[in-house]
């Protein structure tokens, strides 16, 4: 097995912790330097992950690494996925383009914006449905924006039924669909309806910023 305590980054060794090449144990402090370094790559010299904010980012990072019982505390369950809800600009999107890196020996997701699937949509019809309703490991980023699909005419809720056919594939296969989202779960049932909100409450563990959470893009 590979060691997963470090990871080089710009010709730099990060430590993530210690490996006893049997058992990995992670320290968050570790995983925090690696994370500001990472994002400084990532997004420019002046990203840091905000002291308010780190409480999202332990959990966050306790999920990637695959900390059962440590999620447990926060009612996450591993064998879900990620919803991370908070309003507009409080890094929500960078948080998950970033946490991937933590754990390169793992199988990594594809973040797409809900609205480019609804632009395809309009494009190519049906056929968008059926490409994101396979085995594929996505995060569908700012899901609820993305305005009604139409295509020849005919109106569709494109993001709820691809959420409803993954669904089918976390029953069936333990296909992850993890997403984020400015809404609360509420305003998801009048977006998406009741079906479509207690299948992302069953497929998905929702961490969620504050709702005064800084637009941290001013």
């Amino acid at each position: 097995m590979a060691n997963p305590s470090k990871i080089t980054e710009g010709g730099v060794v990060y430590s993530l912790g210690e490996f006893d090449g049997k058992k990995m144990n992670y320290d968050f402090s570790k995983m925090i330097i690696y994370l500001n370094a990472k994002g400084k790559l990532l997004y420019g010299k002046k990203f840091h992950i905000w002291e308010e904010n780190m409480d999202i980012v332990y959990r966050l990072c306790l999920y990637m690494i695959g900390d059962a019982e440590a999620c447990e505390k926060f009612e996450i369950d591993v064998d879900k996925s990620i919803l991370l809800s908070g309003p507009v600009g409080c890094g929500k999107t960078s948080l998950m383009k970033l946490i991937r890196h933590l754990v390169p020996h793992k199988r990594s997701y594809e973040i797409i914006p809900a609205r480019n699937i609804t632009f395809g949509f309009n494009n190519i019809g049906y056929k968008i449905i059926e490409d994101y309703g396979n085995n594929g490991f996505y995060c569908f980023d700012d899901i609820g924006v993305e305005p009604i699909g139409r295509h020849f005419g005919k109106d569709c809720n494109v993001i709820g039924e691809i959420l409803l056919s993954r669904h089918e594939l976390f029953l069936k296969h333990g296909t992850k669909t993890h997403g984020t989202t400015n809404l609360n779960a509420d305003e998801i049932e009048e977006r998406y309806g009741k079906r479509v909100r207690s299948r992302m409450r069953e497929m998905a563990n929702l961490i969620a910023f504050k709702k005064d959470a800084k637009d941290k893009r001013n």
